[in-house]
């Protein structure tokens, strides 16, 4: 008792001193029970090269308000999409930032006490500026909620949100100059150039404003387009004292700024501890609708409440997936991934249905039958890639997220007659200037989601694989003339001169196998809808990869206008004909006839040949190694760090080895996904708003369609489950349990199973039979049983 009472008196001792009292506690971080999921969340993973949106603590599933201390936001990126923001090996925080979505950035508060600054400073010297320095070991990051010490300014800051609304809480020391700088008109992030902001206090203590920017990818596709910001908010307690500034200057008596470099500066005398809070609603579309927003979701919230509710949310996305195992580090890289699935492309519409349009006026949200509103208009990143991951996710177990990524889409294309590859405010942000949009979207309508005028999107798919006539270069696909006219696109340009038009393109291998693809989704769909002609003209643009197949090399090889494979050609080198890969990587990218593509090269030959090329990069840690760059791997003969092979290790399943299957994917979850701030999704490498996530989602549970649901009645094939047991609440509410025996790090290979007590002996299901529900149950062992599941999946292509 008496040594109890020593640690209270001394806990008290160091509070009234202000030693250590806003530290982040060992019972803070322990404070999530064992069963809780959120403890199997750490966002700190993958946090150095990490996207503007990565880091976004207090946050909810898809929410607008996604809150985040930025290390080095106002930096921006030169070329509109690098890293930025957060970095798990910067060592001070220069503020915390409301808007973290594709090429949107935007409104940043930081707390501060002592000498007045204005500019946050730089990296290397805290000193000059207001930003502080921090140790992690006072930083706490769960999803919703966030909280860390600024060493210099002795202030806690603790952040979470709503949908719409994002919550501060500032813990101050006793000072006579404690203040509260929002800086408005800067650079944060992807927002590219301000040019305009806003900022004023209305009364004591609320203020509004916003900030207008000119991303990059905006002003190179859209250039006409602009990205507004709006906030309105309440702070807790009335200043002593308000000021402002703008790239000018200080005024030290003024309540409202405008212009570039736009801010204010509320000062404070506070108590030792004195908490300041603060509540500021998000829009994309009006001060009124900010206002609006804050009143619906964050009114009658503390700042507990609104944490409680954030974390709340998450639990309840995120148990949607349940795994078990005594592997925690595989189930933290588990959950991690699935977070970082649901925490990109954020809501852009407000409570009251309102949403941007790229011509600056306000859109409206059609209510139901009841009066709500069944969808929500979304920010998103390209979906690129996203076919291998997010898409599939989204149909087995969110499915409203697919409906608004549809219908986002839909407003987009009535809007300004096509799909935008990226989008930003109703702007087209195209991130590779393809657009593989109208695949997703044929996807959606063959995996059963359709939810939306299913005529529209048709004809918004088809125009997206054949339309070229007053096509918008942000729509991408700026060569599918040629594709449509030839059957390929020819490769021009070259060197440091990238080009697309309507004659061919630099990226013209790689644009080839997209679009026949995409065309083979768009197919699927008519005929799914009895478009026979259309179906049969898709069909054949579907082979378009076969132009380009030399069966001297057996390697897609790029052409030129004349018809004639390029030289010289180096099957290793990137950004010649393909874009963010290589001939032998893109080889592989036939997911809409695998059988066609293992034909071609020989069977024998081509599982000898894609087995080495797992062996060989096993050795350089999938793509990458070690090196923290987005692009490290594209030379690669693999690079599970980029969209363009995420697909290959499952196409063991197609040429009769699905053991193989089992083996290299289970080896990527254990070596290229990795629980540490550096390795993370491989090391610094480039994480599309969740994909890499996602990826690592569906292949631990055991569960992959190559050809991306784009079959009229898509399929699944299965591969090593990494879990003990999984139970997966499917979108329509059933369950899926997926259990393997005898599992284990050395236990990779299925032996023997089964579904709901059936004899299962392919490896592969049909989607609607696995959406049914029951029990996929497998018997697992060291050895390949090599007469298991080696029965192709069937080819519908006749």
């Amino acid at each position: 008792m008496k040594i109890r009472n020593l640690i209270l008196q001394s806990s008290l001792l160091m509070l009234s001193l202000g030693i250590g009292s806003c530290a982040v506690t060992k019972n803070e971080k322990d404070e999530l029970s064992q069963k809780d999921v959120l403890r199997y969340v750490d966002p700190n993973i993958g946090t150095a090269h990490s996207r503007w949106f990565f880091y976004t603590p207090a946050a909810v599933p898809y929410g607008m308000a996604k809150l985040a201390p930025s290390t080095n936001g106002h930096y921006g990126n030169k070329d509109g999409w690098e890293a930025v923001g957060y970095d798990t090996r910067h060592t001070s925080i220069e503020g915390f930032v409301h808007f973290h979505e594709w090429q949107v950035g935007g409104i940043s508060f930081m707390p501060t006490a002592g000498e007045l600054k204005v500019k946050p400073g730089e990296l290397e010297n805290s000193a000059s500026g207001y930003r502080s320095e921090f140790d992690r070991k006072n930083e706490l990051a769960q999803p919703g909620y966030y909280k860390v010490l600024l060493d210099e300014h002795k202030i806690t800051a603790e952040l979470t949100a709503t949908k719409r609304v994002g919550f501060h809480r500032y813990t101050f020391p006793q000072n006579e100059q404690s203040r509260i700088i929002f800086d408005i008109g800067n650079v944060q992030g992807e927002s590219g150039w301000i040019t305009d902001a806003s900022v004023k206090m209305i009364d004591d203590t609320h203020f509004e404003g916003f900030v207008e920017t000119y991303p990059k990818y905006v002003k190179k596709y859209d250039p006409e387009g602009k990205v507004f910001m709006y906030f309105y908010g309440e702070v807790s307690k009335k200043p002593l004292r308000v000021g402002s500034f703008t790239e000018k200057g200080i005024q030290a008596s003024s309540n409202s700024a405008k212009g570039k470099g736009a801010g204010l500066f509320l000062e404070y005398s506070t108590k030792d501890q004195e908490a300041i809070e603060i509540k500021v609603g998000l829009s994309y579309t009006s001060t009124q609708n900010a206002k609006l927003n804050l009143a619906t979701e964050g009114e009658k919230l503390s700042f507990d409440k609104a944490k409680e509710q954030a974390q709340k949310a998450w639990r309840e996305e995120l148990n949607k997936l349940d795994v078990e195992s005594a592997d925690e580090k595989s189930k933290t890289k588990f959950y991690t991934g699935l977070y970082h699935a649901l925490l990109g492309r954020g809501v852009a519409s407000d409570v009251n249905g309102s949403f941007p349009r790229h011509d600056g006026a306000i859109g409206q949200l059609p209510r139901d039958a009841k009066g709500s509103f069944s969808y929500n208009f979304m920010n998103t990143d390209a979906i690129w890639g996203g076919y291998w991951n997010l898409t599939q996710l989204w149909t087995l177990a969110y499915p409203q997220h697919y409906n608004d990524f549809v219908h986002t889409q839909l407003q987009v294309y009535k809007e300004r007659g096509w799909f935008g590859d990226g989008i930003a405010n109703s702007n087209f942000v195209s991130g590779v200037g393809t657009n593989m949009v109208g695949l997703a979207v044929a996807a959606a309508y063959n995996a059963g989601i359709r939810d939306y005028d299913t005529e529209l999107a048709y004809k918004a798919v088809y125009e997206n694989e054949m339309g070229y006539k007053n096509r918008k270069e942000g729509s991408g696909k700026m060569d599918v003339k040629a594709f449509v006219e030839r059957g390929y696109s020819p490769f021009i340009g070259g060197g440091n001169v990238f080009i697309t038009d309507s004659t061919g393109s630099t990226f013209s291998a790689s644009h080839t196998m997209e679009y026949a693809y995409s065309a083979y989704a768009a197919a699927q769909m008519a005929k799914s809808m009895g478009k026979t002609a259309d179906y049969q003209k898709l069909m054949k643009y579907s082979e378009g990869w076969k132009n380009l197949f030399n069966p001297q090399s057996k390697l897609i090889q790029p052409k030129d206008l004349k018809g004639n494979f390029i030289t010289p050609f180096d099957p290793y080198e990137a950004w010649r004909g393909f874009q963010e890969g290589n001939a032998i990587q893109y080889t592989f990218f036939v997911p809409q006839n695998p059988d066609a593509l293992i034909t071609a090269v020989g069977k024998d030959e081509f599982n000898t040949r894609l087995n080495n090329i797992f062996t060989e990069s096993q050795k350089n840690a999938f793509g990458g190694g070690k090196t923290i760059d987005a692009f490290a791997g594209i030379n690669a003969i693999y690079n599970h760090g980029n969209q363009p092979n995420l697909h290959i290790s499952w196409l063991f399943n197609f040429s009769g080895k699905p053991w193989l299957t089992q083996k290299w994917t289970r080896d990527i979850c254990n070596e290229f996904y990795g629980t540490e701030g550096v390795h993370g999704y491989g090391y610094g490498q480039d994480e599309d708003q969740g994909q890499l996530g996602s990826w690592y989602v569906m292949a631990s549970l055991g569960l992959f369609d190559v050809k991306g649901f784009t079959d009229a009645r898509p399929i699944i094939q299965i591969g090593s489950p990494l879990f003990d047991k999984s139970t997966i609440t499917l979108g329509n509410q059933k369950k899926l349990v997926i259990e393997a025996k005898n599992n284990s790090a050395t236990n990779v290979y299925i032996q023997s199973a089964t579904f709901n007590g059936k004899p299962l002996t392919n490896s592969w299901m049909y989607l609607d039979e696995l959406m049914a529900g029951g029990k996929l149950e497998f018997v697992m062992g060291n050895q390949a049983n090599e007469t298991w599941g080696i029965m192709p999946p069937p080819n519908v292509i006749k």
